[in-house]
């Protein structure tokens, strides 16, 4: 069954006749003829009794009409919705975020996408990006931010690349240093992040180059909380340049760690090969808008 036979036979009984259905579907009248005809033998059934010039339904014909004037609003609910789609004025985000930096990257992201596509929803996961990665694999996510470097299956588009800081207590004797390296820290305990987040795992993979296994002295997702244990003097936190700048007080003294490998570099990341939506294009474009400069 066909649309295009359908239409006609719609036509034909809205106009009153097949000359007046022909206009409406810019077809010849027997065109429209033929098409009613090809439903009819279709159906096996009589749709139409003509009399003369004049036709009205038969019994089967008054419920074929009433289902195809549904199918035919259906199909052009279903194509309106799709061209809403491909403007982007409707459609879905899935998007995976870490709680380290996102309110400084992405929030001026997130309003640009929302004041350009307000229709399409945002569905937001807050996870270390370790665990990004694999809601990403898994395909329940359609981006993910994580740190560099990612596993040859992603593909990613640069964010912001920003050295790390050890936060120590202002009154720690390592504390007064321009910069310093991991092995300066291998006998103080280390405040972390919880598992799941890549930080960690850059870290503690510098560490071992080094020879050695710190310490943990705690862990978790808060960087507040992490700031604070390290004012405090449980151990020394690691932090981004940009973010430490932003949270950290006069208790807690911001030593640059000069140690290669170990820089926090945000990216955008999706599966290598995948289909991209409309509504992803446009986040990443919009990514590249506001930290092209950075």
């Amino acid at each position: 069954m066909e649309f295009r036979t359908l239409r006609a036979f719609v036509e034909v009984v809205r106009q009153g006749g097949f000359s007046q259905a022909a206009k409406v579907v810019f077809a010849t009248q027997s065109t429209v003829s033929k098409a009613v005809r090809q439903l009819e033998d279709e159906l096996g059934v009589t749709l139409l009794d003509r009399i003369g010039h004049r036709s009205r339904l038969t019994v089967a014909g008054e419920v074929v009409f009433r289902r195809a004037v549904r199918m035919l609003a259906q199909r052009d609910d279903l194509m309106a919705e799709l061209e809403d789609l491909q403007g982007l004025r409707r459609g879905t985000l899935r998007l995976g975020l870490p709680p380290i930096g996102s309110s400084l990257l992405f929030a001026p992201v997130f309003a640009a996408y929302r004041s350009r596509h307000p229709r399409v929803d945002i569905r937001l996961v807050e996870h270390g990006s370790d665990r990004l990665e694999e809601i990403l694999r898994a395909g329940e996510i359609d981006l993910a931010a994580s740190l560099l470097p990612v596993s040859e299956e992603f593909a990613w588009q640069a964010v912001r690349r920003e050295p790390l800081v050890a936060l120590l207590p202002a009154g720690h004797a390592l504390a007064g240093r321009a910069e310093i390296a991991l092995p300066d820290l291998k006998d103080v305990p280390f405040v972390l992040f919880e598992t799941g987040f890549a930080l960690n795992r850059i870290l503690l993979e510098a560490c071992r180059r080094h020879g050695f296994e710190p310490t943990v002295a705690a862990q978790s997702s808060q960087i507040d909380f992490l700031v604070e244990l390290a004012a405090a003097g449980l151990g020394v936190a690691f932090l981004p340049r940009v973010i430490a700048e932003q949270r950290s007080g006069p208790a807690v003294a911001r030593v640059l760690l000069a140690e290669p490998r170990t820089d926090w570099a945000m990216a955008v990341v999706w599966r290598r090969g995948a289909y991209l939506s409309r509504a992803a294009e446009a986040w990443l474009a919009i990514v590249r808008e506001i930290h092209a400069a950075r």
